[in-house]
This record gives structure tokens, C-alpha cells and sequence, in this order.
């Protein structure tokens, strides 16, 4: 069985927490990662090309998952992350494309 940290509501998701979370190198680095494969992916440090520590990455989920831009599912000790993509498109259409273009 799975849980879900805590994360707004699509109607909750705001511009400006989008935008801070987006502005920065690791954390854009990671909405790419996502983007580029949809199916939830572990938040291991093993599985992304950055070069940061492990609690430096969680902080970065963290500020994903506040502004809306991910989920985070919870399975045992393992950590699942997942792009809102269809939340993101539904309050800002063409964001994450002109984001990440």
C-alpha cells in the first residue's frame, strides 16, 4: 500500500511557487528527467545526472512537490516521483513546453 505526501490541489497550484521551483538548474534539470519518461520514477540520487547530495535532491522533491509541480508516493522505505503534467496543463496551458523548449 501506498501514501501521498502532502501537495496542493490543482486549483491551488500558483504561478509564482511554479516559477521559483522552475528557476532553478537542478530542479529544471529533474522536471526534464520526468518529462522525458511519465511513469513515476524512484527519488534515488542514483537515478538522475546531477551532481548534488541526497539530502540537497530531497530538498529539491520537496520544493517541487509544494509548488504542484510532482507527486510523491510513499512504498515502504522507497520514495516515487511522478510530473503533475496534466495538473501543470490545466492551470497554465504551454507552461512546461515553453519552460522546457
Amino acid at each position: 500500500m501506498s501514501s501521498t505526501l502532502p501537495q496542493p490541489a490543482t486549483e491551488d497550484i500558483e504561478i509564482v511557487p511554479v516559477l521559483q521551483a522552475l528557476a532553478d538548474p537542478v530542479r529544471l534539470e529533474l522536471i526534464r528527467a520526468l518529462r522525458s519518461n511519465p511513469s513515476p520514477r524512484s527519488c534515488a540520487i542514483t537515478e538522475y545526472d546531477v551532481e548534488i547530495s541526497a539530502p540537497t535532491l530531497s530538498h529539491h522533491w520537496k520544493v517541487l512537490r509544494e509548488a504542484g509541480l510532482t507527486t510523491t508516493f510513499v512504498e515502504g522505505r522507497t520514495r516515487w516521483v511522478e510530473l503533475r503534467i496534466e495538473d501543470i496543463h490545466k492551470r497554465f496551458p504551454g507552461l512546461l513546453d515553453a519552460v522546457l523548449a
